[in-house]
């Protein structure tokens, strides 16, 4: 998998992908990540990448041309599955949509800035818009790091164990079951007995239970 982030502001991108997991993803040539600094493909002097909107109002916008440039370069090399804006108003990310996107081979994430881009943008040059949550940022940079995470992890030897992945919560529309480790009693409280019991079957008939139970409690959507 090889994903291209294009950014306003890529040192705000350096350290999420230089640690634990994604450092280790990298390393193993599972996943190749490239930050192109948008700047670099701005037309003036000022290596300016924004303007003023047509109409006015407050805050500035991201011009299309250096947008516009830099993905014709990137699509020169390669040809792209996916072309992503992140944006507040796009399409909220969630574990459906993150196994999804970690089977494909070739993704551009536009990192938003400012008050967004352009609509043209929007309109012309991408094909699909994702948002973290119902909630601004001053970039997409810290979204663009969280979709690379959720997305990387479930490649095929990223983890060391694959099953990891399939039993964290969301995966079948369910919350992750309480887990525990040693020591099996600390102060008053005590592991369930079932956890300790070497019944491989009832473990995970009671794991199924207490997912079931924890996501009507605390979020009986995923089950409507």
């Amino acid at each position: 998998m090889r994903i291209d982030i294009i950014s306003a502001v890529p040192s705000l991108l350096e350290s999420p992908f230089n640690d634990s997991i994604l450092k280790r993803a990298k390393e193993k040539k599972l996943v190749e990540i490239k930050i192109h600094n948008l700047r670099d493909y701005s037309t003036n002097k000022q290596k300016s990448i924004d303007d003023y909107a047509f109409g006015g109002g407050a805050g500035m916008v991201m011009m299309i041309e250096p947008i516009d440039r830099c993905l014709e370069a990137l699509k020169k090399k390669r040809d792209y599955d996916a072309i992503i804006y992140l944006t507040p108003d796009g399409k909220t990310l969630n574990q459906k949509a993150a196994n999804h996107y970690s089977t494909l081979n070739n993704i551009i994430l536009l990192c938003g800035h400012y008050k967004g881009v352009d609509q043209r943008v929007r309109d012309h040059l991408i094909t699909h818009e994702i948002s973290i949550g119902d909630f601004v940022l001053s970039g997409g940079e810290l979204a663009a790091a969280i979709f690379c995470d959720s997305v990387i992890r479930l490649v095929p030897g990223v983890l060391g164990d694959e099953s990891s992945a399939l039993t964290d919560s969301f995966q079948d529309n369910l919350l992750a079951p309480p887990i525990y480790t040693r020591p099996a009693k600390y102060k008053e409280w005590e592991v369930p007995e079932i956890l300790t019991s070497g019944n491989t079957p009832k473990v995970e008939e009671w794991r199924d239970q207490k997912a079931l139970e924890r996501t009507q409690k605390l979020r009986p959507d995923l089950l409507e």
